[in-house]
């Protein structure tokens, strides 16, 4: 998954800590941008403010870091590699909609035979009303499998000819938008959500392959700061048809804006050889970081259920009136608290799994001196 753990780049860090060096392959530039795109989405969940995506499009930043990963990987066979991302992405997906599927069932949800989606979420599964807020979330894996499908045909196609492909990647967006409306289903869900992410993803290949590396600033800044102008000034401009400027709501918007910025981050990258190496020096926030990598998926899967638990805790903490004086319950940055609480309960109690679908020895925790579960 794009917002996923697994980051090997062509430039492995070197420790600058003696004492506890950076795991070889890693890259802490990709993953502190991975960790700054989770909190983001998180917040903005929490506080749903419109300007976040235009401050950090973290869903367009994760496509392109996953996109990274996916070309660095298909320089094995890549049955073997699609079948290894699969089976990294499934089993925390359905540890964690097997709770969901059970809530809903519990308030009175029958599911028809749709359900084969919660099997595999090629489409987008199907739920209630009641439990959206919980499974709306999913667009993303839906979109992540099908460009981890796809790769090995993308990537073949991007080599022929890189810098004309990823310019013509902005293409489908622009044709769905003002040529041909993919239909209101799952179909068209999945081809809207494809389109306006495909040149994040290819802008990963194109960070991997060194296309990004060869090219002068001059040929990639104006590019770029014209993707930004004009996905914002799409978003602005439209308004009064989306009913907001937030790039969520406008696809379009999204897709220019986001192509835009993660190009920026990764031509930074791949001038600079910036690698964050330095992290190491601030312990804590460095095994931060880690953690945040190597429990992505869980992040992602449970943030939104943290944050719908977070809502009845804390009417329960307007019972103590110590809690009522002292405490601010009625703010959103407490319950933005409370939920990145219960966010890390998760890790902790579910965050294993993706060690077992990555057939690695599961941890409460990752990274050294954490506490190993079993024998």
């Amino acid at each position: 998954m794009g917002a996923h753990s697994r980051t090997h780049t062509a430039g492995a860090v070197r420790a600058a800590d003696p004492v506890r060096p950076v795991p070889a392959g890693r890259d802490r530039y990709f993953d502190t941008l991975r960790a700054v795109a989770l909190v983001r989405v998180v917040a903005y969940h929490t506080f749903g403010w419109a300007w976040a995506g235009l401050v950090f499009p973290s869903m367009g930043v994760m496509f392109g870091l996953a996109g990274t990963l996916m070309a660095r990987s298909l320089q094995r066979p890549a049955l073997t590699v699609i079948r290894g991302r699969v089976r990294r992405l499934l089993p925390p997906f359905w540890f964690w909609g097997v709770f969901v599927l059970a809530a809903m069932l519990l308030h009175g949800w029958m599911p028809g035979r749709q359900v084969v989606y919660w099997v595999v979420p090629l489409g987008d599964p199907p739920g209630d009303a009641w439990g959206e807020q919980a499974w709306e979330i999913l667009w993303y894996l839906r979109t992540y499998l099908w460009f981890v499908l796809l790769s090995p045909l993308l990537l073949r196609v991007f080599r022929l000819a890189p810098v004309p492909v990823l310019l013509a990647s902005l293409v489908p967006v622009l044709a769905f938008r003002f040529v041909w409306q993919p239909p209101d289903d799952r179909l068209g869900a999945a081809l809207w959500d494809l389109a306006t992410f495909l040149c994040c993803w290819l802008l990963g290949f194109a960070h991997q392959e060194g296309v990004l590396a060869r090219l002068r600033p001059a040929a990639v800044a104006p590019l770029a700061l014209g993707a930004l102008a004009f996905g914002g000034w799409y978003a602005f401009a439209h308004q009064a048809e989306y009913g907001t400027y937030d790039l969520d709501e406008n696809p379009l918007a999204q897709a220019f804006w986001s192509a835009g910025f993660v190009a920026l981050l990764m031509y930074a990258k791949a001038r600079s050889r910036t690698d964050f190496a330095g992290l190491v020096r601030f312990r804590r926030l460095d095994r931060l970081v880690t953690v945040f990598n190597a429990r992505a998926v869980t992040i992602y899967l449970w943030h939104e259920i943290a944050l719908i638990l977070a809502v009845p805790l804390i009417d329960r903490f307007w019972d103590v009136p110590a809690f009522e004086a002292y405490l601010p319950l009625d703010s959103q940055w407490f319950m933005f608290g409370v939920g990145w609480v219960l966010i890390a309960v998760f890790v902790l109690l579910c965050g294993w799994v993706e060690d077992v679908a990555a057939r690695r020895q599961p941890r409460l925790l990752p990274g050294g001196g954490t506490a190993r579960m079993g024998p």
